[in-house]
């Protein structure tokens, strides 16, 4: 006789829950685990890395390209990516190129020009980490598809669990709230999986979804598909400056400052008593343009305009693509912006934080306290057909 019970929709999403469970928990908790340490990450710098400081003082800055030039006779034969400059920080220049394996930070006193710090990230704890929770510490093309399909599955395991901790009955309600502290450890198990899983997957759900916008092409093209209601992406495309002879470049070289300085100038003066970031892009080839990226909140991302100009005309390149000015973004484009921020909490600032970092916990709980589960039940029906 056929048990109508295995036709029954939660047991059928039990089933499912299971055994997705045990393929990806893990790497749930493995992504939990670095997610919380990653979620502070700011602050902890901030806290243990001294070197990032820089007393303000009563004197000019130093322009971007004396800065490059100093960080250049610290770190010689690589190339400057970009120079950070922030209110009572060190100015941080970066140096890091598409196709060749380095990443290396040179902080500079922005008054005095000393050396504070010359850093090899690769070694950096929190880099680490964070190659660890993309990539797997693999291959991109390798590790990343597979903690894309983990936290994929982690998504459906999300709303399967809901389903199953749904309440029969109002009776059932009352137990699915609370934790029964003082019951038998496999009890307290049991809830600490139903109940801490349910207040968190409000939280879990912002997570795991911003974390196949980064994981998934075809993820991040869908949701852009869906919050711009029906447009595509417009891809990022670097900007280009017009071509100039040799002899206009010896010309523009002695004539005046490098365009870099004159455009950073211009944008400090526009923005008279700015408290937040500002980081300069110098041109790395004969046509390319100066990107000045101004972020009044240095703790996100989402908020920054991103201004290009012409290395030549020193006139500002207007571009299509989302990351251009704040203000000129769509709903779909600021959403975007924010998935990072969403992903790792700043987005709500210490409040959001805090909640991902207890979000990331449970997450990292979730497969160990599952796993007990299913052990316990299947040690259970041993005995009983014993």
């Amino acid at each position: 006789m056929i048990n109508n019970k295995k036709y029954r929709f939660k047991y059928w999403i039990g089933k499912v829950h299971l055994w997705l469970g045990l393929t990806s928990g893990l790497f749930v908790c493995f992504l939990g685990i670095t997610g919380c340490i990653l979620a502070f990450q700011r602050e902890i710098e901030d806290t243990v890395q001294l070197y990032r400081y820089a007393e303000v003082r009563n004197q000019p800055l130093l322009p971007p390209s004396e800065i490059k030039k100093i960080a250049d006779r610290a770190l010689p034969g690589k190339e400057a990516h970009s120079i950070g400059y922030q209110d009572g920080r060190a100015s941080i220049v970066s140096y890091f190129k598409e196709g060749e394996d380095y990443y290396w930070t040179v902080y500079v006193n922005p008054y005095s020009g000393e050396v504070l710090k010359v850093k090899d990230m690769a070694w950096d704890f929190f880099r680490v980490m964070i190659m660890g929770h993309y990539y797997l510490w693999l291959p991109p093309n390798i590790g990343q598809p597979i903690l894309a399909t983990a936290t994929l599955m982690f998504t459906f395991l999300l709303f399967s669990g809901l389903v199953l901790w749904w309440p029969k009955n109002k009776a059932a309600s009352k137990k699915r709230f609370t934790v029964k502290w003082n019951a038998k450890w496999r009890r307290v198990n049991y809830d600490l999986h139903n109940v801490f899983g349910f207040y968190m997957t409000w939280v879990l759900i912002f997570i795991a979804f911003s974390g196949l916008v980064m994981g998934f092409q075809w993820f991040a093209k869908s949701v852009y598909w869906v919050s711009s209601a029906g447009r595509q992406m417009i891809p990022f495309e670097e900007s280009i400056s017009k071509s100039a002879s040799d002899a206009q470049l010896v010309a523009l070289a002695a004539g005046k400052a490098p365009a870099e300085d004159i455009l950073w100038a211009k944008a400090r003066t526009d923005r008279p008593g700015f408290k937040g970031s500002m980081d300069v892009h110098p041109p790395h080839a004969k046509n390319s343009s100066v990107e000045i990226s101004i972020n009044p909140d240095p703790y996100t991302y989402w908020k920054a305009d991103y201004l290009f100009y012409d290395r030549y005309t020193l006139k500002e390149i207007e571009v299509k693509h989302m990351y251009g000015k704040l203000a000129n973004a769509t709903a779909a484009d600021k959403l975007a912006r924010m998935n990072y921020d969403i992903h790792v909490g700043a987005v709500l600032g210490l409040p959001g934080k805090i909640m991902a970092f207890a979000a990331s916990l449970i997450a990292a709980s979730l497969p160990i306290t599952g796993f007990l589960i299913w052990r316990g039940r299947k040690k259970k029906s041993r005995q009983s057909h014993t």
